[in-house]
């Protein structure tokens, strides 16, 4: 009986632990997203692709090989030696034919394939700094909703003081019904926020597993402590936004390729030379013979080199356009970082007077109304306003701190920092 209650106890404390949602923090969830997400998947893939395709860049064209009857008369009397003792007339042939490439070509070629895995492997640094910044969105919005419910938790314990002190003041003819009402439909308006809280923050879950390819049902839980991060100390300027950034790496990595394409195209206007070889074998008494002959192509002449001429032409000019938009994306991210550098020193003023200065004296006056309620000198309607100007106070605090850690999220996604 005792192993029996001892089986029971142990599988009560495991099925316990089990429904115990597990708490990610965001290392974690960036893992998961490293490991699982389906467009770094597709990045790699495509990386391995063009890998692959690289390894042929030094590639032969065929060798031609063709056989058949050379120079032989309709009629096959002819093949025949004569009567007279002449020789017949025909041959069978067997030829072969092999162009060989211009080493020069072929370098530049290779130069050229190796180098398109290198642009896919900086976007796919590009894509991993969005995914992080989604994950982090996320994250912080799903804190600060966690942050508001712990704020409605005390507050219901607040109101039904309220209430049932009132209930109870009002039996004994000690104080006013008018206000109770007031306290009882801001209970209702409690439930409604904290409805929309846990609303949000299954959504965010969801956001969170699917940008973990994971199971969008699975339950988990995160860490609430959080950083507001002090500013970059370095100049945000184009020379670390060069460095710094994947996808401005990679507009300079297309640049190159573009120059490396041209590259190979002007390599096809080279001469490329051949060797081909030919075996007769004569009918009738005619002696074996051979062809061994050299050839030489010519693509320099106008009416062969027009599209690689145009190709070259149309390649310059894409790596002026690129070089365009990479100017352009630096010049956006210079911007926008100064913009949110600004805009989130000024927030975090804002959250310092409120955290300083307005949520402690806003205690202090609903401690004060409290107390002077307890002790019937003051009216509930006197408390319930003490109460709503703090409980708005500390809900507007969680706001702007929301509002400081999304902007912080949107400035190490400008400056990709992880």
């Amino acid at each position: 009986m005792k192993n029996l209650l001892l089986t029971i106890t142990l599988l009560g404390a495991w099925s316990a632990q089990a429904q115990v949602p597990q708490t990610m923090g965001l290392d974690s969830i960036y893992a998961v997203i490293r490991q699982g997400n389906a467009s770094l998947k597709y990045s790699d893939a495509v990386i391995r692709s063009l890998d692959e395709a690289a390894k042929g860049a030094r590639n032969w064209e065929a060798p031609l090989v063709s056989t058949g009857l050379w120079m032989t008369p309709y009629n096959p009397n002819l093949w025949k030696r004569q009567t007279d003792g002449s020789p017949g007339m025909g041959q069978y042939m067997i030829s072969a034919e092999q162009m060989i490439p211009n080493r020069r070509r072929l370098d530049a070629e290779e130069a050229y394939m190796k180098g398109m895995s290198s642009v896919e492997k900086e976007r796919k640094g590009a894509t991993l700094n969005e995914l992080y910044a989604a994950a982090k969105q996320s994250y912080y919005q799903w804190m600060m909703d966690r942050r508001k419910l712990m704020v409605l938790d005390q507050d219901q314990l607040l109101l039904d003081f309220m209430i049932k002190d009132a209930e109870l003041k009002y039996k004994n003819n000690l104080g006013k019904i008018s206000a109770y009402y007031k306290a009882k439909a801001a209970l209702g308006n409690l439930e409604d926020k904290r409805l929309e809280l846990e609303n949000n923050i299954v959504q965010k879950r969801v956001i969170l597993n699917t940008l973990m390819n994971r199971e969008k049902s699975l339950v988990f839980d995160i860490d609430t402590a959080y950083v507001i991060k002090d500013l970059p100390a370095f100049p945000v300027d184009s020379s670390f936004l060069k460095d710094a950034r994947s996808d401005i790496r990679a507009v300079q990595q297309d640049i190159q390729l573009a120059g490396l394409q041209q590259q190979a195209e002007r390599m096809k206007l080279k001469p490329e030379f051949g060797v081909r070889f030919d075996h007769m074998f004569g009918f009738g008494g005619v002696p074996m013979q051979y062809s061994l002959m050299g050839m030489v192509r010519l693509p320099v002449f106008g009416w062969t080199s027009r599209a690689v001429r145009a190709n070259i032409g149309s390649l310059k000019w894409r790596e002026e356009s690129l070089r365009q938009e990479k100017e352009k994306m630096i010049n956006d991210a210079e911007g926008l970082s100064y913009g949110l550098q600004q805009e989130i020193l000024s927030q975090r003023r804002r959250i310092r007077v409120l955290e300083e200065k307005v949520i402690p004296s806003l205690q202090k006056n609903f401690q004060t109304m409290q107390l002077a309620y307890e002790q019937n000198t003051e009216e509930l309607f006197t408390l319930y306003d003490a109460w709503e100007a703090l409980n708005n106070a500390q809900l507007s605090y969680w706001d702007q701190v929301r509002q400081v850690l999304l902007m912080q999220v949107e400035l190490e996604r400008i400056l990709e920092i992880k």
